[in-house]
């Protein structure tokens, strides 16, 4: 009999959180900014042509690549860049640990 009062308390409690959510706009401002982060998403093809690899290129490369790219915008160049530089590094990071034992540590 208490599990069923419980229950029925939370049913009723998310009722409420739902319309004080939908009366604020916090729930579409939440929606809206899900599907603006999941859209930003680097993809592997952006990352490869940031840092000017190709897939057949060693991870050794990609780094090599990388520093050269995030040290030049460290020194005299945009942090704009500099962000995507490192954004591109990581994805391709998973990329290659996905590939198999000669990938990055």
């Amino acid at each position: 009999m208490g599990s069923g009062i419980l229950a029925r308390a939370f049913v009723q409690a998310y009722r409420q959180a739902l319309a004080n959510a939908s009366k604020s706009g916090v729930a579409q401002e939440t929606l809206q900014n899900t599907i603006r982060r999941g859209s930003k998403a680097m993809t592997e093809q952006e990352a490869r042509q940031i840092l000017g690899v190709t897939e057949e290129t060693a991870w050794e490369e990609v780094m090599k690549k990388y520093d050269a790219l995030f040290e030049r915008n460290a020194t005299n160049g945009s942090f704009y860049i500099q962000s995507k530089v490192h954004r591109a590094k990581e994805c391709l990071e998973a990329t290659y640990r996905e590939k198999g034992p000669s990938t990055p540590s």
